[in-house]
């Protein structure tokens, strides 16, 4: 397959604080090295593109030197966290803006979805915005009438068709907007994390379009996505961001991995607590697996079951006092959610410095082998908010012996099912 797409050396520096172009005398001595056929002095300085860090220099290095290649077919899925650079380098190769340095070569259309709405106005129909929306991407109006029935189906929409769209909402107008660009036919299709607004059945409609485009028709996409079932599942070669550095360019299992493991860093930092009104105080949490205390960061196996004791101190009269935890993956996708309502067990009439001493055992769990954290959540009644802690435990579950199975479990699973076998030969 040939080279369709490659970045060499893109860099992208933005000044921070107010918008402008910089001062005459940032202009003089741009004008003064050009003339001397120096570089330009402003491209040396720049923070790392750190958004969690104070900002001690005038100017960002949003992308700083990323090289890759794409070859024609070939799904590039683009991962990181939010503020890694995703969408400036997307923005770059569908030139919405340009790089500081390096360049982009491509062969072919290149056709984007980047935000909600690109290219729509909200006083058009649904139909007109296709003809417009087709016209700035490319379509002549020849090919547009030739496929517009077959946008309009793939969006969903039909009904609004002739309604403006500011009436619409915004997974309906991603809808409209993927229709079109997935319409094009271009040699790339560049798509930002816009899928999230679909609903389920829209996103697996989407993401069976793209397989199409890259394996039916030999397309090349360009993929920006949070949700790593769908990178999996659609790309075929991964690029992971990080401060806007290239960090890891491969296979996608492989970089997943890479990704999720940076991850697991940040999620095994310590306990976050949100005191919200100081009607709450937490004077005991303790987690324990088979009587022995359960500290962050250690692994139970397949099957066990934790046992949480709390203790809380009653500092305002409480009618209802509701307590919650939520157990989280390593996607931050929530995989259970405890409340003291499952067990029909409620506190209500407490009142000011009582002491409520609480014993939860939990069944086996039963999440497939990886890194989990917990948040709890306290409040009155299910809306008000007393007190949160975020990570309050982060764990691994290991594989152990509660399944026969002598495989490892498969990592896309979430929840292991046990079931009992049995065999009339």
């Amino acid at each position: 397959m040939s080279i369709i797409l490659k970045a060499e050396n893109i860099s992208k520096q933005y000044r921070l604080g107010q918008v402008g172009t910089g001062t005459i005398g940032n202009d003089l001595n741009r004008w003064w090295a050009s003339l001397r056929g120096k570089e330009d002095p402003y491209l040396k300085v720049g923070a790392v593109n750190n958004r969690n860090s104070k900002a001690l220099e005038d100017y960002v290095w949003a992308l700083n030197d990323i090289n890759f290649e794409v070859k024609t077919g070939e799904v590039l899925g683009i991962i990181g966290k939010n503020g890694a650079g995703k969408s400036t380098l997307l923005k770059i190769l569908s030139r919405v803006t340009s790089p500081t340095t390096g360049s982009i070569k491509t062969r072919g259309r290149i056709a984007s979805l980047l935000e909600v709405g690109t290219g729509f106005h909200g006083d058009l129909t649904g139909r007109e915005n296709i003809f417009m929306n087709g016209a700035v991407l490319g379509m002549t109006k020849v090919e547009i009438k030739r496929k517009l029935d077959e946008i309009i189906d793939f969006s969903g929409c039909e009904m609004y068709m002739d309604t403006p769209i500011k009436r619409y909402s915004s997974g309906m107008t991603v809808r409209l907007g993927f229709a079109v660009a997935a319409h094009l036919e271009p040699e790339i299709l560049v798509v930002d994390e816009v899928l999230a607004v679909g609903d389920a059945e829209f996103q697996k409609k989407a993401i069976g379009k793209m397989q199409d485009l890259s394996i039916g028709e030999g397309r090349t996409v360009l993929f920006v996505s949070h949700n790593m079932s769908s990178i999996k599942q659609l790309c075929s070669k991964l690029l992971v961001l990080e401060n806007g550095i290239s960090i890891f360019e491969g296979e996608v299992n492989e970089g997943v991995d890479f990704y999720i493991s940076s991850e697991t860093k940040d999620l095994t930092e310590k306990a976050t607590h949100f005191n919200k009104t100081n009607s709450v105080k937490i004077i005991k949490g303790e987690f324990f697996v088979f009587g022995k205390e359960f500290k962050s960061n250690q692994s139970i196996l397949l099957g066990e079951k934790l046992d949480i004791f709390l203790i809380l101190e009653i500092n305002d009269d409480i009618q209802d006092l509701s307590i919650a935890f939520d157990i989280l993956n390593v996607h931050t996708e929530l995989m259970s959610h405890i409340t003291n309502e499952d067990d029909g067990c409620y506190f209500t009439n407490l009142k000011i410095k009582s002491i409520v001493k609480i014993h939860i055992r939990t069944d086996p769990v039963v999440f497939t082998p990886g890194f989990y954290s917990v948040n709890l959540w306290i409040g009155k009644g299910q809306d008000e908010t007393l007190y949160e802690i975020k990570n309050l435990l982060s764990f691994y579950v290991e594989q152990g012996d509660f399944t026969k199975r002598t495989k490892r479990l498969p990592k896309h699973a979430k929840v292991y099912l046990n079931s009992k076998w049995e065999k009339n030969i």
